[in-house]
């Protein structure tokens, strides 16, 4: 049974290197949707940031704040399903407070960026389906070292730690639609088949309600 007609959007979310690019590539091949990756190649600040983050936070999180809300908007007036590379919720309650306590993003920037977002937050409609990638600090390390981004060579341990901290503060309060967790540290959906097979199963039965909001 193929899922709702309904479903115009599934979003992935998660740390850096949980495996949300290789799992958006794999369903949008499975399922027929339109893959929406983020643009690591055209992003203009991405490589200046890791290298001075607190030069460049607030102009990033400007940056995929003003980009997200354009998918959306994409999203919403087209025509096709779409699952999506990371959300916009992530760089408001993950990415840009987890900067501002680590004295990366000053005080003002964050108020400045926090307030912005309240305002917009109005005008976003949640993903049909939304699927958190759940991982440990050394499942996240070794994939981000398996796939050999230069420009992430820098990022420390403390920065991965405190991220994850933030998701699953955010996850456990998450109540803005459907939601499926997915223990990365125990399902290789990029190498066994049968793991890949496990998580179409599972979004099969939020898409047809089978199962509560959580699984």
């Amino acid at each position: 049974m193929p899922p709702k007609s309904t479903t115009k959007h599934i979003a992935i979310a998660g740390n850096i290197g949980s495996g949300k690019t290789t799992l958006t590539g794999m369903l949008a091949k499975h399922y027929k949707w339109e893959p929406h990756f983020e643009d690591i190649e055209h992003n203009p600040y991405l490589v200046d940031f890791y290298e001075d983050m607190p030069r460049w936070s607030f102009n990033l999180q400007i940056y995929f704040l003003n980009h997200r809300i354009k998918n959306l908007t994409d999203i919403r007036n087209g025509k096709d399903t779409v699952i999506q590379d990371r959300t916009v919720y992530e760089d408001a309650y993950i990415f840009a407070p987890n900067l501002f306590d680590m004295g990366l993003m000053t005080k003002r920037d964050f108020e400045n960026y926090s307030s912005f977002f309240e305002h917009l937050k109005p005008l976003i409609k949640a993903p049909d389906l939304l699927i958190y990638l759940k991982a440990s600090l050394p499942t996240l390390v070794d994939q981000i070292q398996k796939r050999g981004r230069e420009y992430e060579e820098n990022i420390r341990l403390d920065y991965l730690k405190r991220l994850n901290g933030f998701y699953n503060k955010w996850i456990d309060k998450y109540d803005d639609g459907p939601l499926l967790v997915i223990d990365v540290d125990n399902c290789n959906f990029a190498d066994k088949e049968e793991d890949l097979a496990d998580v179409v199963r599972k979004i099969d039965a939020q898409l047809h309600g089978l199962f509560s909001r959580k699984s």
